[in-house]
């Protein structure tokens, strides 16, 4: 009887077991599910908001514009249609709050109930117009022509160097700015953490005495267990100003104030695994080239380092997705510009910074609300790509070992 009920009790926690990991794996499964279908979508959307419409003439031999040619205009860097395909008239700019310049208020209505007329007639009689309206308003016999919007391309969208996912008339959604930003600051932090957390790591593992390393180990580790905004509060009162008075800067908050702060976030990531690697080098190998006349140091980086080199490898990977994931922190310290850097002294802005400075006021199902989500599947896929380098690496480890 004991055993038939030790059977049922080992196949039932198995079961619990079992469910467990698929409720996990579909719960995993349906969010990268729910991230890609709304990131997605916004090459399905064109980059004018909703409900908004842009009108020339219907003299105007343009049927089609691109989001950047509109903002080009707007911003009048552009003058005349004959710079994007049209005649050569000069561009009359309009926008729904001009219309008092051109009709009364009486020809207007009370209730705008003639605003729509008024607008028709005002695009018919200005060869050089584009209109910028309420779509509300287009007259069912508008006299001019609505202009075709193309809608995001994979292109404009990876390889644009705007990001103002609210500008009016068209709003400019290149990523590359973020991109670089978080590629630029990602990888200061590696560099300034790795050479720190291998010296680290070395002496924790092989010259630090057991009394030394049982106080050190837990501190380190403690790093990890930090929160971030504490991190960003530090950078923000410390590292802030002075790299503002060493380097003579109108402000402080750069791209290098970003890897300094997240250099010290991945240090503990980076000890603890590279001095978990170097403890597990076979001690008859150590002894061995001792016996031949090796020095210490020499073992260390002749025999040790190569031997650990796989561990050191993944923990400096790991690192850099500590980095590359990081938000808060990196929002309060670089400055959050986004623009093309050109030096890490220059105000950044990163991939996470953004999702969590912009979530909150992105309209749900609008284009700013489906262009963080695609920063988010561009995220995901950098982090994909660290965990299967750190797989590869480790899966290599053991195939050597073999």
């Amino acid at each position: 009887m004991k055993t038939f009920y030790k059977k049922f009790a080992e196949k039932f926690i198995e079961g619990l077991l079992m469910l467990s990991g698929t409720v996990t794996s579909l719960t995993v499964v349906l969010i990268v599910f729910f991230l890609f279908k709304e990131g997605v979508g916004v090459f399905n959307q064109k980059p004018v908001e909703d409900g908004y419409v842009i009108a020339v003439n219907k003299n105007n031999p343009l049927d089609k514009v691109v989001s950047e040619d509109i903002k080009n205009i707007y911003d009048q860097k552009i003058t005349h249609w004959n710079e994007v395909g049209g005649n050569p008239d000069s561009i009359i700019l309009f926008r729904l709050e001009d219309i008092s310049n051109y009709y009364s208020d009486e020809a207007i209505g009370e209730n705008f109930e003639g605003l729509a007329g008024c607008i028709s007639r005002l695009t018919d009689s200005l060869p050089g117009i584009i209109a910028f309206f309420p779509e509300k308003y287009l007259d069912k016999n508008f006299k001019g022509k609505v202009l075709d919007v193309d809608k995001i391309s994979l292109s404009e969208f990876f390889m644009g160097e705007e990001w103002f996912p609210t500008a009016q008339p068209s709003a400019q959604l290149g990523v590359m700015p973020l991109i670089l930003g978080t590629l630029w600051v990602s990888l200061g932090a590696i560099l300034l953490a790795l050479p720190l957390g291998l010296a680290a790591s070395i002496y924790m593992s092989e010259i630090a005495n057991d009394r030394v390393r049982s106080i050190m180990k837990p501190l380190i580790e403690l790093l990890a267990g930090i929160p971030s905004v504490v991190y960003g509060f530090f950078g923000l009162v410390i590292i802030v100003p002075l790299i503002q008075e060493t380097f003579n800067l109108p402000v402080g908050e750069t791209g290098l104030a970003g890897s300094i702060v997240l250099g010290i976030m991945a240090l503990p990531t980076i000890i603890t695994i590279s001095e978990d690697a170097m403890r597990n080098t076979p001690r008859a190998m150590k002894e061995a080239s001792l016996a031949l006349g090796a020095s210490k140091w020499q073992t260390i980086y002749k025999v040790v380092v190569p031997y650990s080199i796989s561990g050191i490898t993944a923990g400096a990977i790991l690192g850099i997705g500590r980095a590359i994931g990081e938000t808060m922190a990196v929002l309060m310290v670089t400055g959050n510009a986004a623009v093309i850097p050109h030096s890490i002294l220059e105000p950044v802005r990163t991939i996470p910074a953004t999702i969590a400075a912009e979530l909150g006021e992105a309209p749900a199902g609008g284009l700013h609300y489906k262009a963080l989500f695609a920063l988010g599947c561009i995220l995901f896929l950098i982090t994909l790509f660290i965990n299967l380098s750190v797989e590869f690496v480790t899966g290599r480890k053991k195939h050597n070992k073999h």
